[in-house]
């Protein structure tokens, strides 16, 4: 493919967004106009990618530069937090972080798993609570540019978030004190599914026919929108046709985990394993129940932080010594990889290997064998790439303006998006990109997608607090990640094969 061939094939993939009119003061996301998520009157809908922002109380200016240009230059009807927003590893946090869910938080004892006594409980309750107003300090920063142009927003978590010392769940209940927020209320206990069929398996509902999903709050900017829960940082919204008649797409986020006990990565829970296979037909049965016509299952494309073992399948093996090589990470260590032209978009760009948990959870299968036609993931800042790998089973694709109908479909669409943020390691500061994704009413399922780097839309960081990667000891903080470049321990390798049993 000739250098002309490929920026024609790039620029017909980018998505042309018209700048918002001078003295409209209604919100920026037509979603929110309408109170729901929902295609336009122009046969669009959009979601903005924020990946890995990663950064301590004072958040960077220039992270917030990019968050305000990408929303005025792309309007989306929602935007999406894939994880990682918060570095809990900061110095911030010396006194409450912890490095694994199941270790002791830095002010606690190791031996017994709390204070040693009442006066260092009163300090590590302390210690809390500057967290929490820390935590709660990076959220309103980061989400105020959303605020002042009225547009919703959805968050899952990562391998970091929780090191600051809160669970998820308290960060997700800090996250919805704020305006725009569409997480939903916790049920009781870590995970609200359950049975699909009980109205107390997903909180409060408005009558029998509405078991399965809750409405939001009007706080959220879309009170007339359903959501599927399951825990913290994994639920799924049901996004309208023009004419708000059937569910078109779903737009799932998943908590993929942070670390396992056998080492590297972790996987999600069996729960949301369970809530991802289960969504597609749980959204054909809503829209059955509210009399709207929905025969097959909805289509849906999930956000979630880590990026599964398939990721590899885009990528091709080379020499370690070819242009470009990057050696893969733990079970594809010693290996070096290029990206495969054939599968990936132009523009796509690999700047690490894939690093992906050590176990295969399944969740690809999962996605090959439920409607789900695209994965987007973050995780590793440096990756930027798109591309499609062969899948193989029957789904409902039909096009959206005419009754649905199974047929085959070409492929799952795998998405890397880099570091949105300047608070750690990634590409060169020009090269901090969000992500637009932007879907048609035409072609539903073949969304077009494109990097808002700040390079394009700002200009010269006014900052030098970003650094670019380099795999040494001196490129990322200790604590930010785990030991990629060594292979698993062959302990670790049975202490995985034994889980699986």
């Amino acid at each position: 493919m000739t250098e002309l061939q490929n920026a024609a094939k790039a620029a017909a993939t980018r998505p042309r967004i018209q700048p918002a009119e001078e003295g409209d003061d209604r919100p920026l996301s037509v979603s929110a106009r309408l109170g729901r998520l929902q295609f336009h009157q122009s046969g669009k809908f959009r979601v903005l990618q924020l990946a890995d922002i990663q950064d301590g109380p004072k958040v960077s200016k220039d992270t917030v530069k990019l968050i305000e240009a990408s929303l005025d230059a792309t309007r989306p009807d929602i935007v999406i937090f894939t994880g990682n927003q918060i570095a809990g590893y900061d110095p911030a946090y010396a006194q409450t972080t912890r490095k694994r869910r199941w270790s002791a938080a830095a002010g606690i004892s190791s031996k017994t798993a709390s204070p040693k006594s009442s006066e260092a409980s009163e300090r590590f309750e302390a210690a809390l609570e500057r967290t929490r107003a820390f935590v709660r300090a990076t959220v309103e920063q980061l989400v105020r540019p959303l605020a002042d142009r009225g547009i919703p927003w959805a968050v899952t978590f990562g391998n970091h978030d929780f090191q600051c010392g809160l669970s998820n769940a308290e960060i997700e209940s800090i996250c919805r004190e704020f305006p725009g927020c569409v997480n939903p209320e916790p049920t009781g206990g870590e995970s609200g599914l359950g049975d699909a069929n009980s109205a107390n398996s997903v909180g409060s509902m408005d009558s029998a026919e509405d078991a399965g999903f809750v409405q939001l709050r009007a706080e959220s900017y879309l009170p007339n929108q359903r959501v599927f829960a399951c825990e913290p940082g994994t639920f799924a919204l049901p996004v309208a046709d023009v004419d708000h008649t059937m569910s078109v797409l779903g737009l799932v986020l998943l908590d993929s985990g942070d670390y396992a006990r056998s080492g590297g990565y972790g996987s999600p829970s069996a729960e949301a394993l369970r809530f991802l296979a289960e969504v597609p037909e749980m959204m054909r049965a809503q829209s059955q129940e509210i009399g709207r016509s929905q025969e097959p299952a909805v289509p849906c494309m999930v956000f979630q932080h880590f990026p599964v073992q398939q990721y590899y399948q885009l990528l091709k093996p080379a020499a370690a010594n070819a242009a470009r090589a990057i050696e893969g990470y733990r079970n594809f260590a010693g290996k070096h990889y290029v990206l495969d032209e054939e599968k990936t978009l132009p523009g796509s760009y690999l700047g690490e290997g894939v690093s992906c948990p050590d176990a295969d959870s399944g969740e690809f299968a999962i996605l090959e064998q439920h409607d789900y036609f695209a994965i987007s993931a973050g995780h590793d800042h440096r990756n930027a790439f798109v591309g499609t790998v062969p899948v193989s089973r029957e789904m409902a694709s039909a096009d959206a303006q005419t009754a649905a109908s199974p047929g085959k479909v070409g492929g799952l669409m795998m998405i890397a998006s880099p570091t949105s943020g300047f608070g750690s390691y990634g590409p060169v500061p020009q090269k901090r990109a969000a992500r637009l994704i932007e879907f048609d009413i035409r072609h539903p399922y073949e969304p077009r997608t494109q990097l808002l780097e700040y390079g394009e839309l700002v200009g010269k960081p006014s900052a030098g607090k970003a650094y670019a990667y380099g795999m040494t000891s001196e490129s990322k903080p200790e604590s930010e990640g785990v030991d990629l470049l060594h292979r698993p321990t062959w302990w670790s390798k049975l202490l995985t094969w034994l889980r699986k049993k």
